[in-house]
């Protein structure tokens, strides 16, 4: 079979223009956006991968205090065994301990669900402005769910941007 050539041979020899060992020339890297851009979504990112992350550890503790010793925390109401009113504390889940008052481990599970939402727009954010492959838009969303991940995935990703966005100066220059 007759192997393609290029039509204006390089000053090296070599097969493809602006390759020294024969190889291809390496893919010029392009960002989605400008590197303040990038700065900016990779501060929300941090940002709600922490709070993503405390948020997720308050639902842990707040799943083994409901799950293993039957009590959920409670702000107001009423005690109701001895019909008191309830200040601030654990109370009983199953029978329900307080009447009335605000169950803080059910808007633990409601801010924590909100939250990651966020955390997802924020993931989206940094994955197309930075134009990296489906799968680690995948690993940045596993972070708000599994507990303590977020904040590895966080440093990791981090890490990653600046290194990224240090090897590649002419890969933001958009406007």
């Amino acid at each position: 079979m007759i192997e393609p050539k290029p039509a204006i041979p390089s000053e090296s020899g070599a097969s493809q223009p602006g390759a020294t060992d024969g190889r291809p020339a390496a893919r010029k890297r392009r960002f989605g956006g400008t590197e303040a851009q990038i700065r900016s979504a990779l501060k929300f990112y941090k940002l709600m991968a922490y709070l993503t992350g405390i948020m997720l550890l308050l639902l842990c503790v707040e799943l083994i205090a409901r799950y293993v010793f039957g009590v959920s925390l409670y702000a107001g109401g009423t005690d109701a065994l001895t019909g008191r009113p309830f200040g601030f504390g654990l109370a009983g889940s199953d029978p329900k301990g307080v009447i009335g008052g605000v169950n803080l481990s059910v808007m633990v599970l409601i801010v924590h669900g909100w939250m990651y939402v966020v955390y997802l727009i924020s993931d989206f954010r940094l994955w197309s402005l930075m134009r990296w492959p489906f799968t680690k838009f995948i690993l940045l969303a596993l972070g708000g769910v599994v507990p303590l991940m977020s904040f590895i995935v966080e440093k990791k990703f981090h890490a990653e941007v600046e290194a990224e966005l240090a090897a590649n100066p002419q890969a933001s220059k958009r406007y």
